[in-house]
C-alpha cells in the first residue's frame, strides 16, 4: 500500500470519503487495578468502514456463511 501526499488542504468530506474506503479499526482495552483488585475494565473495538468494504473484509474471514445461515 503507497502513502500519497498531496500538497494543500484536504476537505472533511475526502477525509470522510477515503475512511469509508479503507477503512478505520480502533482497538483498545484498559485496565485498572489497586493492590491487585481490579477496578475498571474497558474493552472496545470500533471498526469504521463503508458497507462495500466490510462485506469484502466479512467475505474474507467468513463472516458471511454464519449470518445468512438460517437460525
Amino acid at each position: 500500500m503507497a502513502v500519497e501526499k498531496t500538497i494543500g488542504s484536504t476537505s472533511l468530506a475526502e477525509v470522510i470519503d477515503r475512511i469509508l474506503d479503507k477503512g478505520i479499526v480502533i482497538d483498545a482495552w484498559v485496565r485498572v487495578s489497586l493492590v491487585g483488585i481490579e477496578l475498571l475494565a474497558i474493552e472496545a473495538r470500533v471498526v469504521v468502514a463503508g458497507v462495500d468494504t466490510f462485506l469484502k473484509y466479512a467475505e474474507a474471514v467468513g463472516l458471511t456463511a454464519a449470518a445468512a445461515a438460517p437460525a
